[in-house]
């Protein structure tokens, strides 16, 4: 949870500096969000072997659970950077709180997600604050205080609503295939599954860089970049090494809980992206954003108490089980264990 919030937040912040200094490559902030991918290879040596005994899936299932995965990936990482780069940074994370309505969806076909009324309160609440910032974008003129064309502002919007679908999809996708292909929830599975998968969505990143030909104007880009060269590099290797951090960490809790939960504690950095996009871009806290926000943090919590009445359920459901078990045993059966 903790790689989730703040890698997360960091990232959107840094992808949105990029497009602020001077940075232009929809290709390149494309790459930044898989190409991290090859740093996982640490970690991943790092961890205890599988067992020997340990079951495998299929190679040909893993190879088109990590080609189908990585292709949405890198689609979906092209149209969030097309997404940044047309809205303020406060105002794309307030809209991509759709993902988690897109994922309650999806989390219900693919994972036969469990609804409760506390469930769905949580994704209504989150997607009408997504909503109330589409009603008042034509209002919010924290645009020209950000460096974002005012014209570009409803294609950003729509772009962050199909991004946020198809983010949706790969986290439900995600869950399936440790549900029903790896069959093993361990740390070692997870980095495999986000090495793998990645390293394709950089792939597709890789092709897409050379076929437009924005590979050509990295150099120039590098050069006019408003804090230097050096900076340009750091924006993007922080960049990369961010959402390399959050998307292990979204790939763990789906693995340990379910892609709902993991998408709602992502919503939980909503209100902390906002508040730093003021103090670092200048973008402006209106009182549209500021009701959203408060939206989104009653829709998390509604979510985490329902988590904790399932806890308390669970725990009572094992008292009556042991209990039960007690029950069941006869004073003849205390006393032929005592003979024996």
């Amino acid at each position: 949870m903790l790689l989730v919030l703040s890698a997360g937040t960091v990232g959107t912040l840094l992808g949105r500096l990029y497009y602020d200094s001077g940075g232009n490559s929809k290709w390149v902030a494309t790459l930044t969000q898989s190409g991290g991918a090859p740093l996982l290879a640490i970690p991943l040596l790092l961890t205890r072997p599988s067992p020997a005994d340990e079951r495998q899936p299929a190679a040909s299932k893993m190879a088109a659970i990590y080609v189908g995965i990585g292709v949405l990936l890198g689609f979906d990482n092209l149209t969030y950077a097309y997404a940044l780069q047309y809205l303020p940074v406060s105002t794309f994370s307030l809209v991509a709180a759709t993902q988690l309505a897109f994922n309650a969806v999806t989390s219900r076909l693919i994972n036969a997600q469990r609804f409760t009324a506390l469930i769905a309160n949580s994704v209504v609440v989150l997607t009408l604050a997504a909503a109330l910032l589409g009603v008042g974008s034509s209002s919010d003129d924290d645009t020209s205080s950000s460096n974002v064309p005012r014209d570009k502002y409803p294609l950003g919007f729509v772009l962050t609503l199909a991004a946020s679908a198809i983010f949706a999809l790969v986290l439900s996708l995600f869950e399936a295939a440790f549900e029903k292909v790896v069959m093993a929830r361990t740390t070692r599975w997870v980095l495999r599954m986000q090495l793998h998968t990645n390293l394709v969505a950089t792939g597709v990143g890789v092709v897409g860089l050379f076929a437009s030909g924005d590979w050509r104007t990295v150099p120039e880009e590098m050069e006019t970049f408003r804090h230097g060269r050096a900076r340009y590099v750091m924006t993007l290797v922080g960049t990369a090494v961010c959402w390399q951090a959050a998307a292990v960490g979204t790939v763990r809790l789906i693995a340990r809980v379910s892609s709902l939960f993991a998408n709602v504690t992502g919503a939980v950095a909503l209100p902390l992206v906002p508040v730093f996009a003021v103090a670092l871009f200048g973008d402006r806290m209106t009182g549209v954003k500021a009701v959203a926000m408060l939206m989104a943090v009653w829709g998390f919590l509604s979510y985490v108490y329902q988590q904790y009445l399932d806890g308390r359920r669970e725990a009572a459901g094992k008292g009556d089980a042991e209990c039960c078990v007690c029950a069941a045993r006869t004073p003849s059966d205390t006393d032929t264990a005592s003979n024996a």
